[in-house]
């Protein structure tokens, strides 16, 4: 797993959102925006984790940030969890995964002594100039804002 760091530019990327619109990271040029990647939709976790975020919104807009939620799901289950939600930001549907081997976060992982792929749930902070600012590798899904702020 080779995962961005600090002061490492990101890739361009073009991905889908829920909506099925192209996303793409020159979207976000000149302003901070803020990439949280979850394993999978509508799970407790990653639930936890988007309505924390969702709930402090506001903040976050106020202090400059977008938001991108990414996870390998369809674009249906994200439009779904997003739905269901009521989430104010794009969730971008990553089936082929190219978000995720950009960014590093696909790989190895371990759950009940079982090993697996899978995708880590990781955030990235980007400046206006697509560089990385922040990552925050062990989240906290129910105090993710308060990390990032």
């Amino acid at each position: 797993m080779n995962t961005l760091k600090v002061g490492d530019k990101v890739p361009s990327f073009s991905a889908k959102d829920e909506n099925g619109n192209d996303i793409k990271l020159s979207d976000y040029q000149g302003k901070k925006l803020i990439v949280f990647f979850y394993p999978k939709a509508n799970t407790p976790g990653c639930t936890a984790e988007a309505c924390n975020l969702r709930d402090n919104y506001s903040e976050l807009k106020a202090q400059g940030y977008e938001l991108l939620g990414v996870s390998a799901d369809s674009q249906k289950r994200q439009l779904s969890f997003k739905n269901k939600y009521q989430f104010p930001f794009p969730l971008l549907a990553d089936e082929d995964h190219t978000l995720l081997n950009i960014f590093g976060v696909w790989g190895p992982k371990q759950f009940m002594g079982k090993k697996y792929d899978g995708i880590h749930r990781m955030t990235f902070v980007i400046d206006g100039d697509g560089v990385v600012e922040k990552v925050i590798e062990k989240v906290k899904t129910k105090d993710h804002a308060a990390q990032l702020l």
